[in-house]
Formats: C-alpha cells, structure tokens, sequence
C-alpha cells in the first residue's frame, strides 16, 4: 500500500528555536498513525507544515504521490489534507448543517439564496455514511463535547478530505467518548479514509493507532508498530531514558482532617453557577483525587479553596480554623501550597527571573526578609537550589521566567511550593506539559509529602493520574460532587459514566458527599 502523506527533511525554523530538524514522517494510506511526544517536542509544528499553516524551510511535503507548496490551509484542504484543532472552530448558536457547510453552502435559485434542505440532506447522508449518528438539526451549544469533535470531523469529510489530522483530539473527552472516537477511527480507514493523531498519551497511541512515530527535541527518534512495542519502549523514545511506568503507593494511614469544605458554591466571573454545594474534607496522609473534564467546575471550586475568589456560600477551613474570608497570604500561613491550573497568569511573573519567582508568597517571611529588607543573597540560593533539585532548564536563576519553556515553568512553580513544607498541598494539574520522567519525579514528590502526613488535594484531568495517586476520589460533573470512590475498586468506564453525569451500573460503594466525605 503506498504513502498517503510523505515528509521529507521537514525543517522548521522560528527565532531562537528550532521547532523542527530533519523530520521525515511516512504515513500509509488507510492506516491511523499517531504522532507521539512531549509539549515541545514539534508534533503540532509539523502538522501545521502538513496543513499549509507553516512553511518549511527545508523539506518537501507530498501527498498521494504528488510534491505540494502549500501557501495556505486552504491549498492542503484543496489537496485533501483536513486538520481539526485541539479548540473546535464551531459556531454555537449554528445547527449542526450550518456549521459543517458553513463556507461552502449549497446554492439554489442560481445561486441567490443557500438550499437548507439540501445542506441538511447532505450532511445527514454523509453522517449514516460513517456511522456518525450526528443529527444535523441539533444546536452545537446543546451537543456534548465528543458529538462537537464529531461534527469538526464532519466538516473536513464534507471538503473532501482524505487526510486527517487531529491535535490532541481526546483531550477533552469522557472514556466512553474516546472509545467511541476510536470506532470513528475504524469506520474512516475502513472507507479507505487517513488519519494522524497528535498525542502525549502512550495507551492512547497503542490502543488506536498501527504505527507511532516519537518526536522528541523537534526530531524524529523512531516509527514502530503499535502492536510490536510497549509502553516502556515508547517511554524510553520520548525521554531518551528509561522510566518507571508504575507508580509505587503506600497504603494510607489517614489522621486528622486537614482542608474542610462545606457547602461551597462558586459562581464564574459571567455569574453563573459553577459550582453547587460541594462539600468534602481531606486528611493527614492522604490524597483525594477530583477527576472530571476540564471546564466542570473544578478551576472555580479551587479558587474558591486557595482564596481567590470569594464564594457564593459555604464555608473553607484549614486545620479546624475558618479561613473562608481569609487572603491568599493568610492561607500561606496557615500552611496551604498551591500549584495552579494556570502556571502563566496564577504560578508566575513572566517578567521576573527564578530569583524573584522563588521568593512569590514568601516575601515577608523570616526565611527571607530581615529588618524589613529582603535578604537577596539567600533568595538567589534558595532559587538555585530549586533549579539544581527540580532539573529546570536553562539552570540559571538570572533568566526571566518567560525564557523557560512550559514545562520548566511548571517544574519551578512545584519545585517552590513543595519546599514551602505545607500541611496542605492544593495541586491543579502538577503534570500538565512536564516530561514523563519529570512526572514521575513530581508524582513521587506528592506521594513523599503524603506519607509525611501533609494533605493533598489533587485535581486532574489525567484520569490515570488522579487514579492512580489518590486515596479517595470524587469526580465533578456540571458543577457537582458526584460521589467519592475507592480509587482501586473502580473502573475507568464507572469513573467516565461519573463524568458524564450517570450512575454506573453496578453498586461501586460510592457514597454521596457529605459529613462522611
């Protein structure tokens, strides 16, 4: 069978960075092929070289045998090389047709006016082609997430597309909704249909692909077969090391509660509802886990829990000790660490270097202000002790923060809050954009502060993270605390039912949250 999409030399270049180097990437046609890789590694980089967003500027693209220049995305569509983004490109108010034809209408009345019917027609005659269920009446902004991806899917076959690539396209998915885009995946190569993925995520790459190319450093480390290789050996091409896949975890020995909530509800900065009446508590020597889908409500309930934002009603204690009204440097105090979902905008100031950004928070503590005045010298060793111990790159606390790339901010912001000793560690996606070896390491980390009797509250969007590491787990859907389970006694099918607003069907001795919690 020969080559849907061949990358040859593809080199890339931007200021500073070499985001491609040398790529050469051969996909057979009718097949998945999964491009694999950390943030930074050059997945999306490449794509956007496929998809007319980016220019090489060494390398050749060919598609079906033919060398293309492509100018724009539109030149790739015209080629038959569609592109869904991680960020759906959907009109919300639109119905289903109008988003899918949106651009490329059908005409009637010589063209004067869009034949709907026929536009209605043709997209449902193309959704029963591929089994995609899509009804084209429906409202995008009263579809779930997973019929969207569907619909942008929809909308690339509709421009006749044979080529698709997907960025990340599980990222905001329910288990069931990417076992479901997965048969998606069956039912396009079946119908003679290419598809590339972009993805971190190694099971995901195993599970739906036939070949996995690893990016790592912009370059191309190796293509395997899905079915011929395992998760270490990924792994080991991603990292260029080997690396512990299992995490290593203690029985708990839970003491006293640490962190209460209690009737907690939080509206969002439109005033709307985004969270109701949560209540739980988190202990000595444990982790409690919130699994759920990004945007259910779990930033605002965090932000409610590390003070920044007030909440609509209910009550935050630390210790035993009311901190609801209390400021974010009075809950430092009290012994709360926080990692944020946003390392940017909540985690650092991009402007300053590691020397001022490992002193955030700590600024009027003893440690490091003395007489009124901070103590400069110990501030850069502290930094630099952060950067030895957290392997941040470049090792140089003079450089500003915005010179670190994603990854390294993130490794700084836990390696700062870890070494504040907290009773309580409030972490929002720890991992989120760090290497697998870096992950291990900050897995461990949370584990060791654990079994030191501190608190960790835990929320992910990583099921397999938040799974994996917590004591106890709850999982948010539209705002609720759906239950709290028993991390090992519960499958990732219950735990996807959960996250989307069902019960599972059998009786996973979860109980509703509340004085018992």
């Amino acid at each position: 069978m020969s080559d849907a999409v061949h990358l040859d030399g593809i080199t890339k270049r931007f200021p500073g960075v070499v985001a491609n180097d040398d790529v050469t990437l051969e996909v057979e046609r009718g097949s998945v092929h999964a491009l694999l890789g950390e943030n930074g590694a050059g997945k999306t980089t490449l794509m956007n070289v496929l998809y007319g967003l980016y220019e090489p500027n060494e390398g050749r693209v060919v598609v079906d045998g033919t060398e293309r220049d492509f100018d724009s995305p539109r030149d790739a569509i015209d080629a038959g090389v569609g592109m869904i983004h991680q960020h759906f490109m959907l009109v919300d108010p639109m119905t289903v047709a109008e988003n899918i034809t949106l651009g490329n209408e059908p005409r009637k009345w010589g063209g004067l006016a869009v034949d709907r019917d026929r536009a209605r027609r043709e997209v449902r005659d193309l959704s029963e082609r591929y089994g995609f269920a899509v009804d084209p009446d429906d409202r995008i902004e009263d579809v779930s997430v997973g019929v969207q991806q569907r619909v942008e899917i929809l909308k690339a076959l509709y421009r006749g597309a044979d080529v698709l690539i997907l960025d990340e396209p599980t990222a905001v998915l329910t288990p069931q909704e990417v076992e479901d885009l997965f048969e998606v995946f069956e039912e396009l190569t079946e119908a003679g249909k290419t598809i590339i993925f972009i993805t971190h995520k190694l099971g995901e790459a195993m599970d739906a692909a036939d070949e996995v190319t690893v990016l790592r450093d912009g370059r191309n480390v190796g293509t395997v077969e899905a079915d011929g290789t395992t998760r270490e050996r990924l792994a080991e091409l991603m990292v260029g090391r080997e690396v512990l896949m299992e995490t290593a975890k203690a029985p708990a020995e839970p003491g006293a509660d640490v962190l209460g909530v209690e009737g907690l509800s939080v509206r969002d900065e439109r005033g709307v509802r985004a969270v109701t009446d949560a209540t739980f508590r988190v202990r000595e020597g444990e982790v409690f886990g919130i699994a759920g889908v990004d945007g259910n409500g779990q930033a605002e309930l965090v932000e409610a829990i590390t003070g920044l934002r007030a909440p609509e009603d209910g009550r935050v204690s630390i210790g035993g000790r009311d901190v609801t009204g209390d400021s974010r440097r009075d809950r430092i105090d009290a012994g709360m660490a926080y990692i944020p979902e946003d390392r940017q905008e909540r985690g650092l100031v991009m402007e300053f270097d590691l020397v001022e950004n490992g002193l955030l928070g700590s600024q009027h503590t003893a440690e490091f202000a003395r007489g009124g005045r901070i103590d400069w010298e110990h501030t850069r060793e502290h930094a630099e002790s952060l950067i030895a111990e957290y392997d941040v790159r470049p090792p140089d606390a003079s450089a500003e923060s915005a010179a670190l790339s994603g990854g390294n901010q993130q490794k700084f912001i836990v390696g700062r809050e870890f070494e504040r000793d907290p009773s309580l560690l409030v972490a929002t996606h720890p991992t989120r954009g760090v290497d697998i070896g870096s992950t291990e390491f900050i897995h461990d980390r949370l584990l060791e502060l654990r079994d030191a009797g501190g608190a960790v509250l835990l929320v992910s969007s990583k099921l397999e993270e938040v799974q994996s590491l917590s004591d106890r787990l709850a999982v948010m859907h539209g705002g609720d605390l759906m239950a709290v389970v028993d991390p090992d006694d519960v499958t990732e099918e219950e735990l996807g039912l959960l996250m989307a607003g069902e019960e599972p069907a059998r009786d996973i001795e979860s109980r509703r949250l509340g004085g018992d919690s």
